[in-house]
């Protein structure tokens, strides 16, 4: 025991910091050690927030922490302290309704994680004890106990596997709901380990596991297992990642499974997952904030002007101290300059309402159940993998009508990631098709016949090469979810990757069959239909750095070969170069094609090579401490001096309507870049076909090829930087230079760049002569119509969506990705969008929204985006107005009652008119207006530019709605005042009062904002109805009800009968009518106006567009075709503003016209 004491806690190599020591089964390693048991956490998994003793601290505590919720808690108490004019109901009401209802939300969704946790922490699991199982509740497991698994079900915690049902020590495992990977994964025990398929077997196995400490990759583990048998030397194994069995897996096809627990509950890699992304915040958000302080100036200048005015107003004797309401005592004691700043308090309480608490509450509402309609969407749908859109981030829905650059991976993005075997070059030797002679391959069709054929033994050793250098896995008899081809009828080839299964298939064309792995030994099957068996010795899998992947196999004459597969880039400097001109020419022709392509090479080893290479790859699978660094020394050493055998072509189809959507998107003024890991001519390919780059795009290259073999390739970049520098300013007129949407007018550009031209931009050497590179690139990159990244490795990604998103006017930046190597862009941006693919799901957990399919970003920016950001919009735009309207009389009423803080409106109608009056039509509003048919929204992507740079939350539409708010709130207080000239309005000559007063302006008020935005409403649905009438209605029946006609037992109070005073006086109806009338008279005019001139304007096509429509209505399933006007909203901007080309935008349009044959205005000017 003292020597496990020193490995944990001395120094030097034997310390191993970061790294735990596990007892299999919780026995000593000897009869003579005493065993202590260690201290790890228990596996409970506690996803919830809360707890019932601590729900009410940290809840209110987190609540508060919001400025607004802040604000209103110091107003309520204001009032509790000092003598206000108003109750403190009138602020505590509303913040505890708010309060409230985010607590219940909170508190309900933490109740479901209880129930979730509690579902997984008391589920059944079996351990062995003494060769005995014992069944426990999960959460009572310890890091050290053996665990079963059998089939289809999940691992309780992180495992390491020791024994399958399976002889072969392999078991199949889903991670779906890891990393939303639905193919099935392989796992290996150590094959000392792998005999133990019983419970007494298992109990007999003395072993320590020693391993890292628990950290959150998931397809990363380090870690090693010493066997201690009777009388021998103990055994070291390495472990890895094909060793560990996550919690939250799930066993497929094996009977079950032994493992040993070694990270439990909340120290699982699951668990240590749950950290949330980093908060981004939305152009709205920032907008609200900054009207916030507008309106807090407007309130704090209100309560000052009063405040000053009321002493000026009392420096008069009579009206300081007047005879019929003398000061007491302590009223003359109290110092001046307190009363007057408790009077400055009590003017704040009384115009408090000015700030809107209650729209947080509604914008959350607004953008949680917004977020429905997109999962709901049919359209967004996909019947291949039968999934829909999923929100993630529902606080960002708004910002999908905001974009204005897109950074696109390729491959699975644009692409299908559906891989099929094309061609193949053995030796400069072109093979296509499949065997034609019963010796043979296919010889090469076409105009290539002049390349003839590789000697028959180089071709077989390129076919025994594809079908030995992979990871893909045969199961036979059961159908597997993932990435499947059938061989046989009851075989499966299992992978990961659909590359690897493209080739195993495109051998099996050509006669050479993977038969799958028996033990150690892999069996092919060649022409001949003789199985050749080859012993798998190592496996270099493939990483993003190293760009390929190695076996080395023996084969049954005793040689050692090793077979190498990869990139171009990282084979061609690892052969000799008069081995790579033919294939290169092979290669660079099937890339420019749009192919993928791979190249083979191999290296035969001497047996001295292989014992050397053994002990080194054994040495460094056993460190705890930088192994993967080590390993990949090793590797590097390994796959040197080898020999070029040949290349592949793999097809990656583009995506149905890939193009389209590209092209639609570019029309709505978004800047598209394509950042991908494929080879440069590749990914041109593919960006001509997807029509990012057109016919006439003059092409700007930043890329290795461009800047030669020159020494200084610092110096030849900036030559190449201030060229297309120069080049880019003499074209783009110099108006338009400062645009940050600028296209070019007359020439289109596009720009290429690779990655190590990047690394050598953003990273300059110390010596380098120009310090302004970065600088320099980026102004070429935002003058160019698109840009194309290839080579791209995941940071750089990330560091040019950074670099982009924080330039001048922080462009609204979007990252699509499918695969875990676009997680870091996904996160970087503004908005991340992930793709259901077939790379695993990483990017769809980490992005903010995922898509099935690249066209369905069509129709979540182009109609979602533009609809949610106009309707919550209006929404925050309407909030201010309506509570400027209310407030606005409140403070008129201070000039005609002499600064006495006496409230025009009665306390209920304080409270309520937030809550229950005016709340429910603008979140209807909100949720389902469609200011223009989603129809034309999706034909013509013009008109998202009309939303674009935050048009309707910028200073001059927020200037209307204030003007607006202040001239209704004007027409209200002084209508009802010319009216109450005459204070003996009833037929018995009954004077009106103040309550009678206020009622009046608040019954105007009600109607007024509920039938503005009732004008406002374009998209009628029996919900929008219900809810504008129903309020109106409500308002009344309350009245009633407050006034003590429906519920006498109210009579006591203030407002007793008064509203039935209001209704049964011809003079109030007719004030009402008219006050109301005149209010909504302006903005009446101002559409009626706005319409007539749209009408006499047809020859601008954005600023109204009269479009019949035959085909489109068809082909959307509207069965008649009639003309329609786009409707404009006041706080739309106008198109004249330079941000696209005329050539781009016509282009785009006709594109679009001709698909769906609409006949669209001439365009004369944009």
């Amino acid at each position: 025991m003292f020597r496990w004491s020193i490995n944990r806690f001395c120094a030097g190599e034997e310390k191993r910091v970061g790294t735990r020591t596990v007892f299999v089964g919780h026995r000593p390693v000897s009869e003579t050690d005493a065993y202590i048991e260690q201290k790890f956490c228990d596996n409970r998994i506690v996803s919830s927030k809360y707890t019932v003793w601590n729900f009410l601290p940290k809840n209110l505590f987190e609540q508060f922490r919001r400025i607004a919720n802040f604000y209103f808690l110091i107003i309520f108490l204001v009032q509790v302290i000092v003598d206000t004019p108003t109750s403190p109901v009138t602020s505590g009401l509303p913040l505890f309704f708010v309060i409230t209802v985010t607590a219940i939300k909170q508190g309900y969704e933490d109740w479901l994680r209880h129930r979730a946790d509690n579902e997984v922490n008391k589920s059944s699991v079996f351990i062995v004890e003494n060769a005995k199982q014992v069944k426990k509740d999960s959460e009572k497991i310890k890091v050290g106990d053996i665990v079963e698994v059998k089939a289809d079900e999940t691992f309780p915690c992180d495992l390491i596997f020791l024994a399958s049902s399976n002889g072969d020590g392999t078991c199949y495992v889903m991670t779906a709901s890891l990393d939303g990977e639905s193919n099935f994964k392989t796992h290996y025990a150590v094959r000392d380990t792998a005999a133990l398929r019983t419970d007494d077997d298992i109990d007999t196995l003395t072993a320590t596991i020693e391993c890292e400490q628990p950290q959150p990759d998931l397809y990363k583990f380090v870690g090693r297992i010493n066997i201690y048998r009777s009388n021998q030397e103990p055994v070291a194994r390495s472990l890895g990642p094909e060793n560990l069995l996550l919690k939250g897996a799930t066993l497929k096809n094996t009977k079950k499974i032994y493992g040993v627990a070694v990270y439990t509950g909340m120290e699982t890699k699951m668990a240590l997952n749950y950290q949330g992304k980093s908060q981004k915040r939305s152009v709205v958000e920032k907008s609200i904030n900054a009207f916030l302080i507008v309106y807090l100036c407007i309130l704090l200048s209100k309560a000052t002007v009063c405040t000053t005015l009321k002493y000026i107003w009392q420096s008069n004797p009579f009206n300081d101290d007047p005879w019929y309401n003398q000061k007491t005592k302590k009223e003359r004691e109290t110092f001046k300059i307190l009363s007057m700043f408790t009077d400055f308090l009590s003017f704040m309480v009384l115009f408090n309402f000015i700030i809107p608490v209650s729209m947080y509450v509604t914008v959350e509402m607004q953008k949680f159940l917004g977020s429905f309609f997109i999962s709901w969407d049919q359209e967004l749908y996909d019947e291949e993998i039968r999934e829909g859109a999923l929100v993630n981030t529902s606080d960002l829905n708004e910002e999908l009508g905001q974009v204005e650059y897109v950074f696109t991976d390729k491959t699975g993005t644009l692409t299908e990631n559906n891989m099929k075997f094309i061609e193949c070059c053995i030796d400069g030797h072109k093979y296509k098709g499949g065997v034609s002679e019963v010796d043979g391959l296919s010889c090469t069709d076409g105009p290539l016949n002049y390349y003839g054929r590789a000697e028959k033994c180089r071709e077989e050793l390129f076919l025994r090469a594809l079908c030995l250098c992979h990871t893909v896995q045969i199961k036979e008899g059961d159908t597997v979810d993932g990435l499947i081809v059938n061989p046989k009828p009851k075989c499966t080839y299992i992978s990961s990757s659909p590359d690897e299964i493209a080739l195993v298939e495109g051998a099996k064309k050509y006669g050479f069959t993977f038969l799958g792995l028996e033990g150690d030994y892999m069996k092919v099957q060649n022409q001949k239909n003789e199985i050749e068996k080859y012993q798998l010795l190592h496996v270099l899998n493939f990483d993003p750095v190293r760009r390929r992947m190695s076996v080395i196999v023996k084969t049954s004459t005793g040689r050692f070969l090793l077979f190498c597969k990869g990139a171009d880039s990282s084979i061609f400097p690892r052969v000799p170069n008069d081995e790579i001109e033919q294939t290169k020419a092979h290669v660079e022709r099937n890339a420019m094609d749009g192919y993928r392509t791979l190249c083979v090479a191999f290296k035969e080893l001497t047996y001295e090579d292989y014992n050397k290479i053994d002990v080194q790859l054994c040495e460094a699978k056993m460190a705890l401490q930088d192994r993967e660094e080590k390993m990949a020394r090793i590797f590097d050493d390994i796959e040197s001096d080898m020999h070029l055998i040949g290349a592949t072509a793999v097809e990656d189809r583009l995506q149905e309507h890939a193009a389209e959507t590209i092209e639609a998107l570019q029309a709505a003024g978004m800047k598209i870049w394509v950042l991908t890991g494929d080879k440069m001519e590749t990914a041109k390919s593919t960006c001509y076909a997807s029509r990012l780059f057109q016919t006439n795009t003059e092409l700007l290259e930043l890329t290795t090829r461009a800047m030669g073999d020159s020494e200084r390739k610092e110096d030849r970049l900036h030559e190449l930087l201030l060229e297309y520098h120069k080049k880019l300013l003499q074209d783009i007129p110099k108006y338009r230079a400062n645009l940050k949407r600028s296209w070019t007018a007359s020439q289109e550009y596009g720009l290429i760049i690779d990655g190590s031209t990047l690394s050598l931009m953003l990273n300059p050497s110390q010596d380098s002569s120009s310090s302004n590179y970065k600088s320099i690139f980026l102004q070429i990159c935002l003058k160019c119509t698109a840009v194309l990244c290839c080579r791209m490795a995941p940071l750089q990604k990330a560091q040019i969506v950074r670099m982009v998103k924080n330039t001048k006017g922080n462009p609204v930046t979007l990252s699509v990705g499918d695969g875990a190597n676009d997680v870091s862009m996904i996160l970087e941006a503004h908005v991340g969008i992930g793709i259901k693919g077939k790379e695993g799901r990483q990017a769809a957990r980490n992005s903010d929204c995922a898509v099935p399919k690249f066209r369905h970003l069509r129709k979540l920016l182009l109609v979602h985006g533009h609809l949610y950001y106009v309707r919550i919009a209006h929404l925050v735009q309407y909030f201010f107005y309506k509570n400027l309207c209310f407030i606005l009389p409140q403070f008129l009423y201070q000039f005609f009652c002499g600064f006495s803080q006496q409230p025009l409106y009665d306390a209920a109608y304080l409270t309520m008119y937030n809550i229950c009056f005016t709340s429910l039509p603008i979140l209807a509003y909100s949720l389902l207006e469609q200011h223009i048919n989603i129809e034309t929204l999706t034909s013509d992507p013009r008109l998202y530019m009309k939303i674009s740079n935050n048009a309707m939350l910028q200073w001059k539409p927020f200037l209307y709605w204030t003007f607006l708010g202040t001239f209704e709130g004007l027409v209200f207080f002084f209508g009802v005042y010319f009216l109450f000239e005459n204070s003996s309005l009833e037929d018995n000559g009954k004077v009106f009062g103040n309550w009678m007063f206020g009622t009046i302006v608040f019954t105007i008020l009600v109607f007024t904002v509920t039938l503005k935005l009732a004008l406002d409403t374009r998209f009628w649905t029996w919900m929008n109805h219900f809810v504008i009438w129903g309020s109106l209605a409500f308002y009344v029946f309350f009245s009633f009800f407050w006034g003590g006609i429906i519920w006498p037992f109210l009579k006591q109070q203030r407002m007793y009968f008064v509203f039935a005073h209001v209704v049964m006086s011809v003079s109030a109806w007719l004030v009402i009518v008219l006050l109301i009338s005149i209010s909504l008279f302006p903005e009446i005019l101002l559409i009626v106006f706005k319409n007539a001139k749209r009408k006499t304007h047809q020859e601008h096509p954005l600023s109204s567009c009269s479009l019949k429509l035959p085909a489109i209505t068809a082909f959307l399933g509207m069965n008649k075709t009639k003309p329609f006007n786009l409707p404009m909203l006041l706080s739309y901007k106008p198109l004249e503003n330079g941000y696209i080309s005329e050539m781009k935008v016509e282009g785009a349009v006709n594109n679009l016209t001709q698909r769906y044959r609409l006949r669209l205005p001439q365009t004369q000017q944009l």
